[in-house]
């Protein structure tokens, strides 16, 4: 077997294994409990692009609010 597919195998084996694991302790089912985690990574990324957006609007609106302003010496 290919070494590469041993190691998918145990990852996939024990990986699973902390999913069923909790939804046993949680009284649920293992799909469910895996689609939650699924989605929370979505919503974490989701969240710190948004946060990212959120800065750059705020620094663009300082950039056109203070404006640096010509001296009087310049003119």
């Amino acid at each position: 077997m290919n070494w590469i597919t041993s190691i998918r195998l145990f990852f996939e084996k024990h990986g699973f294994h902390v999913s069923s694991r909790l939804a046993d302790r949680l009284g649920m089912r293992a799909t469910n409990v895996r689609l939650f985690f699924i989605y929370i990574s979505f919503v974490t990324v989701g969240l710190g692009f948004g946060v990212y957006l959120t800065f750059a609007f705020w620094l663009k609106l300082k950039d056109m609010i203070y404006t640096k302003r010509s001296s009087v010496f310049d003119l």
